[in-house]
């Protein structure tokens, strides 16, 4: 642990294990483990009838622990976004890290390749300029990382978001072209996101997005075959995406990771016939700590919980809105009029707006096991990444 108190807190926390979850104190983020493990089956099995590899983003969960529980079910390996988030869960015993996103800075490309070269773990790297990819064969030769085609790297297109990524077509050849004057280097294909189409409501809206997509990657396929070099893989796709990724014929490996969770936000998605229906698994246990006639407060503010995708739905008990009170509090109204307000001391459980942000606010997750209501605590996962933002 980084702190005397963090310590404590855990030790505190591991108390828990194996009483009922009416004892964890909170605020406190808690996994429905039931749930979740259901919600692991059906994405695994989805991308293993498909013929598609699974590798799930991490950067949801920030968990070894989680991870190495996804790979155990099949997935080929995680993908985080940032150089602290891979090294952690390496060195967390994650066999398989892909960072689906450009690292410029040398001082983050060092430790990138020192892990590379001190750790049992198989990296990989998005890259979409030609200054980043020769930062990174400059980094790995500094660490005396070496070896032809060692280290994977995937070159990134724009396929609609607008973020990161080169434009499709041609211009990926001079990547590709730069990449294989590095021997150390390998092209392992292209990194292919829409990560705007995820929250797009309407799903008859996602999957033109997708189809749009699709048709950029394979111009920039084509492209690259045009010039001989071969594309082994085209990754990417997320939970609001991934069906019409996998019935494209263009995506070789899915990117899926906030179905684990299921947050808010990807709940308000209208459903896509015939992917597989994900529930919510991640709840915020908060407490009644104050009350009026006309409102309730919790003692989970945003502290607890992420607010970049809306304020969290109020899962129980039911016919409750939740209303912004500050960091350290929410507020609670009746949303239908028959809706009677909790008593202090009453447990509420929110379910957050985005699980990503979420889980980065939380050094432990509690994990419980036969429902929110009467469950038990069966273990405490740590968020080995928490802070990984570099």
């Amino acid at each position: 642990m980084s702190s005397l108190l963090s310590t404590d807190r855990w030790h505190r926390a591991q108390a828990w294990i194996g009483h009922s979850v009416a004892l964890v104190d909170t605020p406190a983020l808690v996994i429905d483990l039931d749930a979740m493990d259901r919600n692991l089956h059906r994405m695994a099995d989805f991308a293993s009838q498909r013929g598609l590899r699974l590798r799930p983003h991490a950067k949801m969960h920030k968990s070894a622990e989680l991870a190495l529980q996804q790979m155990a079910h099949g997935a080929v390996g995680v993908c985080v976004q940032k150089t602290d988030e891979a090294v952690a869960l390496a060195q967390a015993g994650v066999g398989d890290v892909y960072i689906s996103n450009e690292v410029i800075a040398p001082s983050k490309l060092q430790r990138l390749a020192h892990a590379a070269r001190t750790l049992r773990t198989r990296f990989a790297l998005a890259v979409d300029s030609v200054h980043g990819i020769d930062a990174l064969a400059a980094a790995l030769a500094h660490a005396g990382v070496n070896g032809r085609g060692t280290f994977d790297v995937y070159i990134e297109i724009d396929v609609g978001h607008g973020r990161c990524g080169i434009p499709p077509g041609d211009a990926a050849v001079a990547l590709a072209q730069r990449i294989a004057s590095h021997p150390v280097l390998h092209l392992a294909g292209l990194q292919a996101y829409h990560g705007s189409a995820q929250h797009q409501r309407d799903a008859a809206q996602r999957a033109a997005s997708v189809a749009q997509a699709a048709d950029a990657v394979q111009r920039t396929r084509q492209a690259l075959q045009a010039q001989g070099f071969a594309v082994p893989l085209v990754t990417g796709a997320g939970t609001g995406t991934f069906q019409h990724e996998a019935s494209s014929g263009v995506w070789g490996e899915l990117q899926c990771g906030s179905y684990l969770f299921m947050d808010a936000d990807y709940a308000a998605n209208e459903a896509d016939p015939g992917a597989p229906a994900f529930e919510h698994a991640l709840f915020v246990k908060s407490a009644v700590t104050s009350r009026s006639a006309q409102h309730a407060v919790c003692d989970a503010g945003h502290k607890s919980h992420a607010i970049d995708s809306g304020l969290p739905a109020v899962a129980f008990p039911g016919g409750l809105s939740y209303f912004n009170g500050g960091d350290e509090h929410g507020v609670l109204r009746p949303a239908t009029a028959d809706a009677a307000l909790p008593d202090l001391g009453e447990t509420v459980w929110l379910i957050p707006g985005h699980c990503d942000p979420t889980v980065n606010l939380h050094d432990f997750l509690v994990g419980v096991r036969g429902g929110l209501a009467a469950g038990v605590v069966e273990r405490m996962v740590r968020v080995d990444a928490r802070g990984g933002i570099q």
